[in-house]
């Protein structure tokens, strides 16, 4: 099953406002047409909010976990700060290409050359 597309904030709001219409007297296919949910979903959501208190609540989705633990990202950080020739390169100019192949000789890692540019941008700065 995928999820639904939409941020949890969304998500959350479309079940409260189907719990809500339901509990005005609507009828559930309706409301499930309109929503574009399953009508299973709306007995469930609407069983949810009686029973078992703010069930209906934002669950923001955790993502992927990181193919490099922090402490890696440390190590990759100071193996960067040793320069490119210290790795066997003719240059001290750091590419994406070789912070890539870097990874992939120390810790086995492969990435997309995008995700590396992300990589260094974001959680590395």
């Amino acid at each position: 099953m995928s999820r639904p597309i939409g941020t949890p904030a969304e998500l959350e709001r479309r079940r409260r406002r189907a719990v809500q219409l339901v509990d005005q007297g609507e009828q559930p296919s309706t409301v499930a047409r309109i929503l574009g949910v399953n009508r299973n979903s709306l007995y469930r959501w609407r069983q949810a909010a009686k029973d078992q208190g703010d069930r209906l609540a934002a669950k923001p989705h955790p993502g992927p976990s990181p193919r490099l633990r922090d402490a890696q990202l440390a190590e990759l950080d100071g193996l960067l700060r040793q320069g490119a020739q210290a790795h066997g390169w003719p240059d001290a100019l750091w590419t994406v290409k070789r912070v890539t192949e870097l990874s992939r000789r120390h810790f086995d890692v492969g990435f997309h050359p995008e995700h590396v540019r992300k990589l260094l941008r974001h959680r590395l700065h």
